[in-house]
């Protein structure tokens, strides 16, 4: 078929489905049609809109709510049946592709756009704000419980990935920053946490007093004697297959932490489910271990530790003795979550609850070392050691009769298998990673000489544990033999508490003795052990300095990490930056810079913003390698970036010497300036982009003859139908973008339009710093811009120039010296700018750039007005008028030759 007549066909219907439309909403709505008879109408409208396709209803309530094309009597209804479209069933997917698809963002090309959409829109991030902001919002018409108990549903599918990884990120970034990212709709209580977040959490935990799902055989007798399931197999793999899908397709932190951490004991049996299959391990317990790692490395701390170490064996519910529900095998390699009955429904008491084995608790220790080690710092793992320490030392005080050393608040009889699992936990802490227990040597040292003290001193009494003692002398073991190690860097406290038990300790005939006589005499000829060489070690870092270092260490291993979500990059981002704030000796300011230029193309709006922030924190220290780094990004005589990264850096440039403010100055900012007025310019070329072009441009020729070969013909054009002045208005545009683009090798046009900005930046934090040189050529760079730079396409280029020179003037009327000291603007140069200012705000072809020039004239001749009335006693033209004040605020008393400040007066002189 001819593509004109399939193109006339399309706009057939779509009229024809408008006046539908009017019609029924006449019958319905309209003021001449009596009440009595709008019953019926009203009727005929619900039931004509609920049979038209959702997004060609879109289509045409989007053109219909547009003045002039509707009476005015209709068009709140319209309005309101557009706004109810999301709650149709398949209207939030057809709301957010009609949105990806006619977004003026989302006009470029699919090989520029940051995320292609599945069917060739561009989902950019300015149409994903839109979408957004349309679905998170509850209509004014119904209640929130309605809407978000409406598009939930639909969200939620789409967090499967069945309809793509696009939509998936989509979804993710409505449910996590629209509505569980706003107070009024993601606290929980709200209806937008009742219905897109509790589905998930209690799908993984239930409540306390969860119930079974409702089945058809509701009616029939049930058995109460058997367990029932409260949550099957697949409901649990799609809720743990969705939670994922919203924590890693999104960097919100926040939130991150909010659903998961309710959660970690359920993560923590369900990672760890003894003899998964294949099928499990890749359904339920990797995603589980995903989701616990992600967490972990959100939130570390030792209490976290100690948590885990205390839900070793959770096998489910709320109450530990009897819990409501356990998560148990239902099936061939199937877990559910079932019911626990009361002890009432059982003759003889209820059954045991599940308690985990010696053999599963081995496994399950292990796996936890293995995620803390891989997950958590150094000082994290010690703190909890230390602290599992401090409560194996206390029980095994109280159970000899001992004096306690260490107390604490609760003096709670604690569950005899916990402590089991605490000492079991301690001794594979001590065998699998000493390295890391030697990292802090002070901590485990204060430790160790009260243990050893309260050692020394119960040998005295004859109540001595050689088990408590023998352990404390390993650990003493294990710091005294590190490479490196001097006492001198130990508190002369610690160690003469530690020398004196020893040497108390040592008499006891037992093996203990023995041992504490050896460390006893290695401690005292430590010094003299290590090669002569080495005993000119370097000061021992400081505190901070060793934790700043393992903070560093963490930081690059979140953002380098390959299979690092979102939430845990920007948690890592988040750890450099508080480094930078504290002046941190230990970064390494190149690696950082390479770091940064690296992720600053990430496709997530949240991750390269905080990137842009961290060179802003980080120019207050080091500002002369952070804005030579950002220059030459931004140049990018490589030819390494796209167009995107390059503005981002340009960002950052403009944002980073904001921030210097009046220390941008001398050749650091004379060479910025050189810098920005080469990629202004038109000279610019990029050879390794002609290159490119060039093969692009065969590519696409090749592929345009195969189609047409295909089609016997001209291809036709399968786009919606449009009007012509919609059709002459998408020319405009695609003229504009692809006139954007490099040709023949030269500068993009947004990037120079980008370098003018930065230019401008510059010019107003300070005018003087930049150089007489470097000012002139670029008013003169931006006057031949004005004049030479005349297609649609520089609408964006022209625009920035003149908000160019608008800096410029305001940046010297700023100085408070006008325009004499050296720039060579004078009356005779302000002239002829305002001549081609106003050329340019009397003939341009773009809007915005006529009214931007005619206010910088406005500005020029203002300006003019100041210089000619003055500004104080030395310029005697206008400002010494008899009876005019031109600066009322500062008043001369002439009789005592002293300046005064009064109010603003207006007085009538004869």
């Amino acid at each position: 078929m001819d593509p004109a007549a399939t193109e006339q066909k399309r706009n057939n219907a779509r009229q024809k489905l408008m006046q539908f439309i009017l019609d029924i909403g006449s019958k319905a709505f309209s003021p001449d049609v009596p009440e009595s008879s709008r019953g019926e109408g009203r009727k005929e409208w619900d039931d004509g809109i609920q049979r038209i396709k959702t997004f060609n209803l879109i289509a045409a309530l989007n053109i219909l709510v547009r003045p002039g094309h509707a009476p005015a009597w209709l068009r709140p209804k319209l309005m309101e049946a557009l706004t109810l479209i999301p709650l149709r069933p398949d209207g939030v997917r057809a709301t957010m592709e009609f949105v990806f698809a006619v977004h003026p963002s989302s006009t470029v090309r699919v090989s520029e756009a940051a995320v292609p959409q599945k069917r060739g829109a561009n989902i950019t991030h300015e149409a994903l704000e839109m979408a957004s902001k349309l679905l998170s919002i509850s209509s004014s018409s119904v209640t929130p419980e309605i809407w978000y108990s409406s598009i939930a549903p639909q969200l939620l599918v789409l967090l499967d990935g069945d309809e793509g990884p696009e939509l998936t990120r989509t979804a993710s970034y409505i449910i996590g920053f629209g509505i569980l990212g706003r107070k009024a709709s993601g606290a929980p209580g709200t209806a937008g946490w009742k219905c897109l977040a509790e589905p998930l959490l209690y799908a993984i935990k239930p409540p306390p007093n969860a119930q079974p799902p409702s089945t058809e055989d509701d009616d029939e007798i049930v058995d109460l004697s058997k367990e029932r399931v409260l949550v099957e197999y697949q409901d649990l793999v799609t809720a743990l297959r969705r939670l994922r899908s919203l924590v890693v397709s999104h960097p919100n932190q926040g939130l991150a932490k909010r659903l998961l951490s309710p959660l970690l004991p359920s993560l923590w049996t369900l990672s760890t489910w003894n003899r998964a299959s294949s099928e499990l391990s890749d359904r339920v317990c990797g995603p589980a271990s995903e989701l616990l790692k992600i967490y972990l490395k959100l939130a570390p701390s030792p209490e976290l530790v100690l948590y885990l170490i205390r839900n070793l064996g959770y096998v489910g519910g709320y109450n530990r003795q009897s819990p409501e529900w356990v998560y148990k095998e239902t099936g061939k390699h199937e877990i559910g979550i079932v019911e626990r009955k009361p002890r009432a429904f059982f003759i003889g008491g209820a059954p045991t609850v599940p308690q985990v084995t010696m053999e599963d608790m081995e496994t399950k220790i292990t796996t936890l070392l293995d995620l803390i080690t891989t997950t958590m710092s150094d000082a994290d793992i010690i703190g909890a050691f230390l602290e599992l320490l401090k409560r194996w030392f206390k029980a095994a005080r109280q159970s000899r009769g001992g004096s306690v050393l260490i107390k604490e608040e609760s003096e709670e009889t604690r569950d005899p298998l916990e402590q089991l699992i605490e000492i079991k936990t301690l001794q594979s802490m001590m065998e699998k990673v000493p390295n890391k227990l030697a990292t802090q040597p002070r901590a485990i040292l204060d430790l160790v000489s009260e243990i050893l003290a309260s050692s020394a001193a119960a040998s005295d009494e004859d109540h001595n544990d050689d088990e408590v003692t023998g352990v404390a002398l390993s650990l003493l073991n294990m710091i005294v033999t590190v490479p490196g190690f001097q006492k001198s860097r130990v508190n002369p406290d610690t160690l003469s508490l530690i020398e004196t038990s020893l040497d108390k300790l040592s008499k006891s005939p037992t093996d203990v003795g023995k041992t504490a006589n050896n460390l006893g005499l290695l401690l005292l000829y430590r010094d003299q052990i290590d090669d002569p060489s080495e005993s000119f070690l370097p000061p021992a870092p400081a505190d901070r300095q060793i934790e700043d270092r393992k903070t560093y260490s963490l930081a690059i291993s979140y953002i380098t990490a390959s299979d690092s979500p979102p939430p845990v990059r920007s948690e890592g981002l988040h750890l450099i930056g508080t480094l930078i704030t504290s002046h941190s000796p230990v970064l390494d300011i190149p690696g950082i810079l390479v770091l940064l230029s690296s992720l600053i193309s990430d496709s997530d709006e949240y991750i390269y913003l905080r990137i842009i922030k961290l060179y802003t924190l980080l120019a207050g220290s080091h500002p002369r390698a952070v804005t030579n780094d950002l220059l030459d990004q931004f140049i990018d005589a490589k030819e390494t970036y796209s167009v995107d990264a390059r503005q981002r850096f340009a960002e950052a440039l403009s944002q980073v010497i904001e921030r210097l403010g009046e220390t941008f100055t001398g050749d650091l900012a004379q060479r910025v300036g050189d810098g920005l007025l080469s990629v202004a310019g038109r000279r610019a070329h990029r050879p390794k982009t002609e290159a490119r072009q060039a093969r692009e441009a065969k590519v696409q020729k090749k592929k345009n003859k195969e189609a047409a070969d295909a089609w016997g013909g001209e291809v036709p054009d399968f786009s919606d139908p449009t009007t012509p002045e919609e059709k002459a208005r998408n020319e405009i545009l695609e003229r504009i973008v692809e006139g954007w683009e490099s040709k023949r090798g030269s500068e993009d046009i947004r990037v120079r339009a980008s370098a003018l900005g930065v230019l401008g930046m510059g010019m107003e934090v300070n005018v003087r710093g930049m150089g007489v040189r470097v000012v002139n050529l670029a008013v003169e760079l931006a006057v031949s811009i004005l004049q030479v730079e005349r297609g649609v396409e520089g609408g964006i280029l022209r625009r920035g120039a003149v908000m160019m020179v608008n800096e410029f003037v305001r940046a010297l009327d700023r100085v408070g010296e006008g325009f004499g000291f050296g720039f060579g603007f004078g009356e005779r140069a302000r002239e002829d700018l305002m001549r081609t200012l106003g050329w340019v705000r009397d003939t341009d072809g773009d809007g915005l750039v006529r009214r931007q020039a005619g206010d910088v004239v406005e500005s020029l001749e203002a300006w003019g007005v100041r210089r000619l009335v003055g500004k104080g006693e030395e310029d005697k033209g206008m400002g010494m008028l008899r009876g005019l004040v031109v600066n009322p605020v500062e008043r001369v008393n002439p009789a005592v030759g002293e300046e005064k400040v009064g109010r603003v007066r207006i007085e009538e002189v004869e």
